[in-house]
């Protein structure tokens, strides 16, 4: 019988599986959508940083994570023969005026620290990466890269059923729970406890077929243009938290579309073939929420990535399997499911 059974077969239960698993332990996968059928069934899959400065444990974890990030991916393809479509591509980010460009070049210096001389934030012109920008400055880093949230749900699955893990609609508990249900736990938690502890954030996304495979990916005003191996350019999101339908698209989403032709002129003329909507939880940490379950005794709770849930669930999985297969608890009190009660 497992040892486990994590409920949610998305980015982040699935990545607790699979630590779970590489450290000998026996678990199963239970989740009625099936594989990636939440956010991490989205499309964009920006594995960006934040900005290197005013360092704490949230960025200092998630550096951790990125710069593994090629090493745990190469090995998860090699296991389940999928490709999750990880590539460490870059990113620009065009300089809106003097003042930023001022405060882009001091964060080049604080990067050569924080990022431990790995990888570079530097200042380029923005004709040399054939994009639009106010300064006709960008930023450039290397640490940032992209995967294919699909296709990385996939892959993780692959690899765990190689290594005998089923993945399953519906099964008993068996063994130790762990709750990977993303933003229906936050409202099930919420409803439990009288008070919000997170919420669903809508996020609407398009992808245009533009083959842009060798470029660094883009982030302008809040938006990502996130180039994929496949030929396609995936843009996003919106951030909706009010909203009737979770998983339809409106008019809110052309004006992304807009601007990312805009800052981007290849994209210009590219078609958009697919339009989509989630949900991604929010825990009110606005930090991943790890450790026991704070309304299911006996069970834990692996949640509220929202934006930098892909990046961040390697981490979040790392914590969770050291804390249940080896009793230490490295968890940051940020990240402690009580942070957000």
């Amino acid at each position: 019988m497992p040892d486990f059974t994590i409920r949610g077969a998305g980015i982040t239960g699935l990545m607790c599986a699979w630590h779970l698993v590489q450290r000998g332990a026996r678990v199963q996968v239970v989740d009625p959508g099936g594989i990636g059928a939440g956010a991490s069934g989205g499309i964009v899959g920006a594995l960006a940083p934040h900005v290197p400065e005013n360092w704490n444990d949230k960025k200092a974890m998630q550096f951790r994570a990125l710069d593994q990030a090629e090493a745990l991916w190469a090995d998860i393809a090699a296991t389940g023969g999928a490709d999750p479509g990880y590539g460490r591509t870059g990113r620009v980010q065009p300089i809106a005026d003097d003042a930023a460009a001022a405060l882009a070049h001091l964060r080049a210096e604080t990067a050569k620290d924080l990022w431990q001389g790995h990888y570079i934030w530097t200042v380029k012109r923005a004709v040399d990466f054939g994009l639009s920008s106010p300064t006709g400055l960008v930023i450039f880093d290397t640490l940032t890269a992209r995967i294919h949230p699909r296709r990385a749900c996939h892959a993780l699955a692959m690899a765990l059923q190689s290594r005998g893990v089923e993945i399953l609609p519906d099964e008993p508990t068996k063994g130790v729970e762990v709750w990977a249900t993303g933003a229906a736990d936050l409202l099930e938690i919420s409803e439990a406890l009288g008070k919000s502890i997170g919420a669903p954030i809508k996020g609407q996304a398009a992808l245009l077929r533009a083959d842009l495979k060798s470029a660094p990916q883009i982030f302008a005003d809040g938006l990502h243009i996130v180039p994929h191996a496949d030929g396609t350019v995936a843009l996003g999101s919106t951030t909706e938290r009010v909203f009737d339908n979770p998983t339809s698209t409106d008019a809110q989403l052309d004006p992304l579309i807009a601007q990312a032709r805009a800052v981007c002129p290849q994209l210009t003329e590219a078609p958009v073939i697919q339009r989509w909507a989630g949900l991604r939880p929010r825990a009110r940490s606005r930090a991943p929420m790890v450790g026991p379950h704070p309304t299911r005794p006996g069970a834990y709770i692996a949640n509220g990535g929202f934006k930098i849930g892909l990046a961040m669930a390697p981490i979040v999985a790392e914590m969770l399997a050291d804390l249940l297969l080896e009793g230490v608890d490295a968890i940051p009190d940020n990240f402690r499911p009580e942070a957000s009660l």
